[in-house]
């Protein structure tokens, strides 16, 4: 079945391969032709983004950012990862899940949030084409043909207001236009990894133009399940999406159109019993990454779908912008919590110790995500440029908690669910104005208003607790904003220095099923300050980006997270403080040999002396101070999944053949140092330092047009606990194994 559903793939990425010179002569307007022999880039390009809703140049951007190009997103993806492929791949950023495919958290800064509850808040914002995805399963979103990936690190309260104190992670997909262009991908390797990539746009006729885009992801299930005695049990999936794109110009006026889709099919989370060794953060002797044992069930899947409208109308002077967007989802993952088999009570047992059995599940029925916003910005001005703009927001969720009987033939024996409906509004303003030749100012501010609503009904409990119906109506409202000044030293140096702030609204939490309260955070805040510069040289053939920060927040939503049960509680930490020093390198050292590096030190610390969290109940070496009530008092600790160094190189060398050809070998690494996965500090649940590697060796013709490559993804096979569970037994999540394939890329 493995095998023909990877044939499916390759029939479907040599359909579209087939059909793109087809697309091409339908057309109704033929692109230009295509020079015959293109010049080769032997200098660093002009990168423009969008962090200030407004197309600049990188360099010119007062705030540490990092662009993630096309060509490296395909390296990172090439086996087939997630979202989760942006870990430590640009300075301070790094990412985790315990839902396998899905639900992606993401921390700048050491700022995030590692709730695994579907109503979770983040503090680093995600949007995809402009659109803001607030819940976590929407964050998943697969990544591709997309123009680039922009990470804006730091709060970003006045241009994308709640929610985004740490900062924001911008996708932007490659927009239609007039000129036939069109790309496919196809990769075989390890495990059953296939992946199939296409893409096709061009001129719809008159004034409209169109793209669509598509991918599909498969991996054989490769995780035997030693308990049952079923080979290659789990760790499998199948992951498509699409996007339809339609734009439509006509002078000053032009809509953009945006539909797009995921279907996810696949295991769960696969949790590892007992994997840690007591002690310290290292595998148990014997600890084999292609087996479990096992007695609960695992599956997954997930529809989204959504749509948005941008349309825009340039009014000389000024433009007017309106962004609508529609964001639906559904999901249901199951998992063996406990990652195990038997009990102490029911036995036999095993890996290890399991001291009752987990076998739960989360579902999201229904998910509503309405946006709006309108913005009127000025087009080109000398001295000044504004924009000042409204925003609406409007989400209705439902999420179903489940308990199965493991022992009872996986009777259903807890049910509850919570609802919530969020409405959000803001209006913000921001300027800038050259008050000399040397000099610019940037300010902006943003009034935001926050409300939810807030139900939870537990209709059955798997430990006796009886019905329950609780609620929660949490709201705020408060300023955020910014103020940069920058100075021009010379055309190829400019120096900033930049003071912001942000907020995350108030969060709350129902996970009842083995408890009889909800929890709630206050609103956190944040003020940062940041000093950079921003540097090119050699010709525009180096380009160096290096800032330091230094921010306070307050009242810092935290999750801790497991402990003595199955449930998250939501606290609010007195003060929290970070500094760190990050840059960003590019470079031709040669024409064909290019380099690029990142780097980031991250320094975290709570300052809170009275707050207390549970400590693991799977037995486990705790490090910090207890309270009179056995909890870990944790002033003085890092953040969780916080690591203090993030590092990341690419390299490409290429050797001219040929008339257009080139054989090339490009590699990519990327370090991060110990992080800690709880609240409290620990010998045993930890992440002990990683360095990944990936490397891809190939030939490309017809002036990079096609290619073919040989590729490997984790090449030195390195074996990482990822993540972990602690309130049944030591739980691990464990990194994925090497993957070595082949891939055909063709471009129109």
């Amino acid at each position: 079945m493995h095998v023909a559903t990877s044939l499916r793939l390759a029939v479907l990425a040599a359909s579209i391969a087939a059909a793109l010179p087809l697309g091409a002569a339908l057309a109704q307007e033929a692109a230009p032709a295509k020079p015959q022999q293109p010049a080769k880039t032997t200098e660093l390009q002009t990168v423009n983004v969008t962090a200030s809703k407004r197309v600049e140049n990188m360099q010119k951007v007062p705030m540490a950012l990092t662009v993630l190009t096309p060509d490296k997103l395909e390296a990172f993806g090439q086996s087939g990862d997630t979202v989760l492929q942006l870990a430590s791949r640009a300075p301070s950023v790094y990412a985790e899940t315990s839902y396998g495919r899905e639900f992606p958290r993401f921390y700048i800064r050491g700022l995030g949030n590692s709730d695994f509850d579907l109503n979770a808040s983040q503090p680093v914002s995600m949007v995809y084409d402009d659109i803001v995805q607030e819940n976590p399963i929407l964050k998943g979103f697969p990544l591709f043909d997309l123009e680039q990936v922009e990470v804006l690190r730091g709060p970003q309260g006045t241009l994308f207001g709640r929610n985004s104190p740490a900062g924001v992670i911008k996708f932007e997909s490659r927009k239609p236009s007039q000129e036939t262009s069109g790309y496919a991908r196809l990769s075989y390797g390890s495990l059953g990894t296939a992946n199939a990539e296409a893409a096709l746009g061009g001129s719809l006729g008159g004034h409209w133009s169109g793209r669509i885009s598509a991918l599909a992801q498969h991996r054989d299930d490769w995780i035997d399940n030693t308990y049952t005695g079923q080979k290659d049990a789990l760790g499998g999936y199948d992951d498509r999406a699409v996007r339809l794109q339609a734009l439509y110009e006509d002078g000053g006026f032009s809509a953009l159109i945006n539909g797009h889709a995921r279907w996810l099919e696949g295991s769960a989370m696969v949790n590892r019993a007992n994997a840690i060794a007591l002690g310290g953060p290292s595998f148990v002797p014997g600890f084999d990454r292609y087996k479990v044992a096992q007695d609960g069930r695992n599956k997954q899947h997930l529809f989204s779908w959504g749509s948005n409208l941008h349309l825009a109308w340039n009014l000389g002077d000024m433009t007017f912008t309106s962004i609508t967007g529609l964001e639906r989802a559904t999901t249901y993952s199951l998992g063996d919590v406990d990652g195990g088999y038997g009990a102490v009570f029911h036995p036999p047992m095993g890996p290890g110790f399991i001291p009752f059995p987990v076998e739960t599940a989360d579902a999201l029925p229904h998910d509503r995500q309405l946006t709006q916003e309108f913005r009127l910005a000025s087009n080109g001005q000398d001295k000044l440029n504004w924009q000042v703009g409204a925003y609406w927001f409007d989400e209705d969720i439902a999420i179903s908690n489940f308990d199965y009987a493991t022992f009872n033939n996986h009777a259903l024996d807890g049910y509850a669910m919570q609802t919530q409906r969020t409405k959000a509004w803001a209006l913000f303003g921001s300027a800038n104005y050259q008050l000399a030749d040397d000099f610019e100012l940037r300010a902006g501010a943003r009034w935001s208003h926050d409300s939810r609503d807030f139900k939870v009904d537990r209709v059955l409990s798997p430990i006796g607790g009886g019905p329950l119906q609780l609620a929660a109506q949490p709201h705020d409202a408060r300023w955020s904003g910014d103020l940069t000044g920058t100075w021009t030293l010379n055309p190829n140096v400019n120096v900033y220095a930049r003071v912001a702030n942000g907020f995350r609204a108030p969060s709350v939490q129902g996970r009842v099923l083995f408890s009889d309260f909800i929890s709630q955070a206050k609103p956190e805040t944040i003020t940062s300050y940041e000093l950079g510069v921003k540097t090119t040289g050699m010709d525009n053939h180096v380009r160096f980006n290096a800032d330091v920060y230094g921010y306070t927040m307050h009242n810092q939503q935290l999750t801790a997270v497991g402990g003595d049960i199955n449930i998250t509680r939501l606290i609010n930490a007195k003060k929290t403080e970070g500094y760190g020093a990050e840059f960003d390198l590019e470079a031709y050292l040669t024409p064909n040999f290019v380099l690029t590096a990142g780097g980031s030190y991250n320094f975290t610390q709570l300052k809170d002396p009275g707050l207390a969290v549970a400590v693991c109940g799977s037995g486990c070496t705790v490090l910090d101070p207890l309270n009179a009530a056995g909890n870990a008092l944790i002033d003085g600790n890092t953040l969780p999944n916080a690591p203090k160094w993030i590092g990341t190189l690419t390299a490409r060398y290429g050797i001219p053949y040929g008339d257009g050809g080139e054989f090339f070998v490009y590699t990519d690494w990327n370090y991060r140092s110990e992080v800690n996965f709880f609240l409290y500090d620990s010998a045993e649940f930890k992440g002990k330092p990683l360095l990944e590697g990936g490397v891809r060796l190939g030939y490309n013709w017809d002036y990079g047009r096609r290619e073919v490559a040989l590729y490997g993804r984790n090449i030195t096979d390195k074996r990482a606990i990822t993540g972990a569970i602690d309130f049944n037994n030591r739980t691990a999540f464990v990194n994925d194994p090497r993957i070595i394939g082949v891939e055909f890329r063709a471009e129109l």
